[in-house]
């Protein structure tokens, strides 16, 4: 479904970050939700991201990835945590795939 349009000034609101999952785990009261820990480099520091991708990915597949993340997303709490940011995925028939980033790019590296 398209979204309506915005504006270039709200899109230059948006800091797409490479950020490197450190730890996962899993949320026990929720089924959807994995929760992050993320290095988004020296402007962000280390951030907590849950995430409502439980049903597709383990743990184990995810820690030491480097996927992209909005960096500035406003803090929401969530099953007692404060989810900082959240990982960009693509939709392939209503499964959501990471994004992953070279090994060579840095944490924190901004995609422009």
């Amino acid at each position: 479904m398209k979204k309506p349009l915005i504006n270039y000034s709200d899109f230059q609101k948006i800091d797409i970050r490479v950020g490197k999952i450190i730890s996962v785990e899993e949320i026990e009261k929720s089924n959807k939700l994995l929760k992050l820990t993320v290095d988004l480099g020296k402007d962000y520091g280390i951030v907590t991201i849950l995430s409502g991708i439980k049903e597709w990915y383990k743990p184990t597949q995810l820690k030491g990835k480097r996927c992209f993340f909005v960096a500035n997303l406003e803090p929401r709490a969530m099953f007692g945590s404060q989810s900082q940011g959240m990982i960009l995925v693509y939709d392939l028939e209503n499964n959501p795939i990471v994004i992953n980033a070279k090994k060579t790019i840095y944490p924190g590296t901004k995609l422009a």
